[in-house]
């Protein structure tokens, strides 16, 4: 039975020229010229078509094993393990995790097509992109870290959606995260504070427009001296914010994020962490410290631009990290804030005036502090001030905070020309 030969379009083109030079068509330097091979190389294939035919030019492995190919035994044993342990991993933390736990040394290559053939991994697609400019990292470590949150079931079933904050410097690609409920303004100052205490104040912070950290409202937008809570207290420690226009502009700490949320969400995993102490301990301890003697590189400089705190910003901290909002002092020297009100003590570091607009701190703890002229004053809390009660004309009936207390009871023998109402054992005469 004859067997299929399989060429390549170039060793047919080879063949027909050979087989001219055979026939005496051609002679060797003209073959030599349309294959662009030396004449010592020609005189050899020449040699071979002769003896073989058109398998002459046909490599001697075509269609054999590779004296490299991984034993079956070995590939019947990865088979086994991505199954059990690595199904939704990507080739390349699959491999390493192979050789961590089980001491099997493969490339990524042969883990990537054992993964293709048994249909743990589909190849992607590259999309057309459109066209941006290149961004050269910055020269200086500390000279501008990228910041953003990101939203996802880092616990998969074993918790509820939660935020991972994260930082990456932009010169050096090292990563700095804390897990939180959200990205509001406490969750982003509790991480700042913690990233300056420990490496120093960075040269700028490079966000997008989420509302913690950009005014979007036109009006704010059209004010530049209108800033948020995350830019004042940057403002303070005199650390630029830039923000970027596009989520690309950014896209260091995006790609971050998708590296995390296949590596991460996996070590969490094996690791069986299911809540946010544990895994923030586990990122200090265990998970960053890998992380970044893996993906950092090199600056292009020694510099380091981070600035230690002087002593007062350090006695600062707790009022620059702090939600602030402005009060006017009442007549009686009271302050209202979200429904409480303060009174203010005679004895103070800083003289009050009446109609003063005093600041109000909101700080980390939970704890608020009044400021005027960067003096803390000293206050109470005032117990609860009296419900208003008022009367809904609409419905005949008396309103106590908002609720209706009691419904009318008419009486009858109580007729024109007046109506009488109960109330809670009591009467009140109503005209008709």
């Amino acid at each position: 039975m004859d067997k299929y030969i399989t060429m390549s379009q170039k060793e047919i083109n080879q063949y027909d020229i050979i087989k001219k030079l055979i026939n005496k068509d051609i002679n060797g330097s003209e073959a030599s010229e349309l294959l662009n091979l030396t004449v010592r190389h020609i005189r050899r294939l020449k040699k071979k078509v002769k003896k073989k035919g058109i398998k002459g030019l046909i490599h001697g492995n075509r269609g054999k094993s590779s004296n490299r190919q991984i034993p079956e035994l070995e590939k019947q044993r990865i088979i086994k393990l991505l199954h059990k342990h690595y199904y939704d991993f990507g080739p390349l933390l699959a491999t390493e995790k192979l050789t961590e736990k089980h001491n099997i040394k493969r490339d990524k290559g042969t883990i990537r097509s054992i993964m293709i053939a048994e249909k743990l991994w589909k190849p992607k697609q590259k999309k057309k992109e459109k066209h941006r400019e290149w961004r050269q990292r910055k020269a200086n470590y500390g000279e501008m870290l990228q910041y953003d949150g990101s939203y996802e079931y880092w616990f998969e079933d074993r918790n509820k959606k939660y935020c991972l904050l994260a930082s990456i410097d932009d010169s050096t690609s090292k990563v700095w995260a804390k897990f939180d409920e959200h990205e509001g303004v406490k969750p982003t100052f509790s991480f700042w504070r913690e990233y300056i205490e420990e490496n120093g104040k960075p040269y700028s912070i490079y966000v997008d427009k989420f509302s913690t950290y950009s005014m979007n409202h036109k009006i704010a937008k059209e004010n530049p001296d209108t800033l948020t809570q995350f830019e004042r207290a940057m403002k303070e420690l005199n650390i630029a914010v830039i923000h970027a226009h596009s989520p690309q502009a950014k896209g260091r700490v995006e790609n971050l994020f998708k590296t995390l949320q296949d590596r991460l969400i996996k070590e969490l995993r094996l690791n069986d962490i299911s809540t946010v102490d544990r895994a923030n301990r586990f990122l200090v301890d265990d998970f960053l410290p890998k992380f970044n003697a893996k993906f950092n590189i090199e600056p292009r400089t020694k510099v380091n631009l981070h600035k230690k705190l002087v002593k007062s910003e350090i006695n600062r901290l707790d009022s620059i990290f702090s939600s602030q909002y402005q009060r006017v002092v009442k007549n009686d020297f009271t302050v209202s804030h979200k429904k409480q009100y303060f009174q203010l003590l005679k004895e103070q570091p800083a003289t009050i005036c009446k109609k003063d607009k005093i600041i109000v701190e909101e700080r980390l703890d939970n704890s608020i502090c009044f400021r005027i002229r960067g003096k803390h004053l000293n206050y109470e809390l005032l117990p609860e001030r009296p419900k208003k009660i008022s009367q809904n004309s609409k419905n005949n009936m008396w309103v106590i905070d908002g609720k209706p207390n009691c419904k009318p009871i008419y009486k009858p023998e109580l007729d024109h020309p007046w109506r009488k109402f109960q109330y809670s054992n009591k009467f009140y005469q109503m005209s008709k």
